[in-house]
């Protein structure tokens, strides 16, 4: 019998940590264990942490911190990412209780109870190899988080996650199926296929990420399929094609860029350069009009000059992007990029972010504006916001109506009315046109 029953969980970085948390915290669910807040004492901690950038681990620290606050008696249990590439200055914390090695944090329901009995001599727990495991978020009443893939071959300069997730390997289209019907079954309208490189999905069986989205397609009861970031240079034809004349599948993406520079793509050791990715932008607009396109830039890196983000600027203003997401440079130990030096000043690259994220806003507000007016299907969830109800359109508009418990999980087809500054406000229920 444990002695400890109650366990809190805190997730930092991306959608594929979210996944597999919700995942993990529901087998200590099924055991007994009471799962609290983190912000609650609780017996055991397992801060699941990222890697991605300095701010992230910075963030991870101070919340082993946060733990030890709540209950300085508590069990803290770190995982995810750090564990790879901050081995050393973790294990100096004498405060936590175990190490998880990110591949291994499946096993974590096994492992804490084996070391609260004394079974687990060592404080950290790290296999090399690394295998395919797969999770999904079921914390949410309206969408799921389902990881169909992990890992990374393509060794970015600035990027830490291949040495933290190792190389790409994917599930099995059956495998995934059945996750899919699972979630399905718990009432669950939207599923969101995730990874480290969803675009790179592939197996023994030859199956690729087209395969996964036809399968996906044929379960009854399954209404949206909404895929999360694919590299330009794996975005094809084939799923472009399926994307545009599929009523499930969703069109909105999102492709990193980084930058608008051929110069610092090749620095960067992105598979790709800007002609390519303007390319699949303007490929997306001719078949999907209305699709809603993201992408990532960094700012700042090693070696950008004034000219080299004038190039990014002007080919950031010549694009049909819907949003952006704009990050400066972070240094990361292991990476190429971190042997470059960092000759562009911190005040320099806050500088170049707030001009971008000046246009990222100028282009969602256009991006909005052409939806105004046009029927769209939302999917509403099930926080009561200030009153306000929240949902996405196919398109991910974010809309908002005066709470209505009866809205949770149903998909209504309504015309966007009004912009505000958290997406479109729909002034009246009465303009419903359709309820699923």
């Amino acid at each position: 019998m444990l002695p400890q029953k109650s366990i809190a969980f805190y997730t930092l970085g991306c959608k594929v940590n979210y996944s597999e948390s919700s995942f993990i915290a529901n087998q200590f669910n099924h055991n007994g264990f009471t799962i609290k807040n983190f912000n609650d004492k609780a017996d055991i901690y397992v801060i699941n942490t990222c890697a991605v950038t300095s701010t992230a681990v910075k963030k991870s620290r101070n919340i082993i911190n946060k733990a030890l606050h709540n209950n300085p008696d508590s069990f803290i249990v770190v995982t995810g990412c750090i564990t790879e590439t901050e081995k050393l200055a973790l294990s100096e914390i004498n405060e936590i209780g175990l190490i998880v090695g990110a591949n291994e944090k499946f096993s974590l329901f096994d492992l804490i109870c084996r070391k609260i009995n004394s079974e687990v001599e060592l404080g950290s727990y790290n296999l090399t190899e690394k295998s395919f495991y797969p999770s999904f978020s079921s914390g949410e009443r309206t969408r799921s988080f389902l990881k169909i893939q992990d890992g990374c071959d393509y060794f970015c300069s600035y990027c830490v996650i291949p040495y933290a997730r190792g190389r790409s390997r994917s599930d099995t289209v059956n495998n995934i199926v059945k996750n899919a019907s699972n979630i399905v079954a718990k009432g669950i309208r939207e599923i969101v296929l995730t990874g480290i490189n969803i675009g790179d999905f592939r197996n023994n069986q030859g199956e690729r990420l087209v395969d996964v989205l036809l399968a996906l397609e044929k379960i009854e009861g399954l209404y949206r399929i909404r895929m999360s970031s694919v590299e330009p240079d794996l975005l094809t034809d084939d799923i472009l094609q399926l994307t545009s004349q599929s009523e499930k599948i969703l069109n909105h993406f999102h492709l990193p860029l980084q930058s608008g520079s051929n110069r610092i793509l090749k620095l960067m050791n992105r598979k790709y350069q800007i002609e390519l990715f303007r390319e699949r932008l303007f490929k997306i607009k001719e078949l999907m009009p209305d699709a809603c396109i993201g992408t990532d830039i960094i700012t700042g890196f090693p070696t950008e000059t004034e000219s080299d983000f004038n190039d990014s600027l002007g080919f950031l203003e010549s694009l049909p992007l819907s949003y952006m997401h704009v990050f400066s440079y972070s240094k990361r130990n292991q990476t190429q990029a971190s042997k470059m030096g960092e000759n562009v000043p911190p005040s320099l690259k806050k500088e170049r972010t707030n001009v971008l994220l000046s246009l990222a806003d100028q282009k969602k507000t256009i991006f909005y504006s052409t939806q105004i007016g046009k029927i769209h299907q939302v999917l509403f969830e099930s926080k009561n916001d200030k009153g306000y109800i929240h949902g996405f359109s196919k398109n991910y508009l974010k809309v908002k109506m005066l709470y209505d418990k009866y809205l949770i999980n149903k998909i209504v087809s309504i015309p966007l009315t009004t912009i505000d500054n958290d997406g479109v406000f729909v002034e009246d229920k009465k303009n419903i046109i359709k309820t699923v």
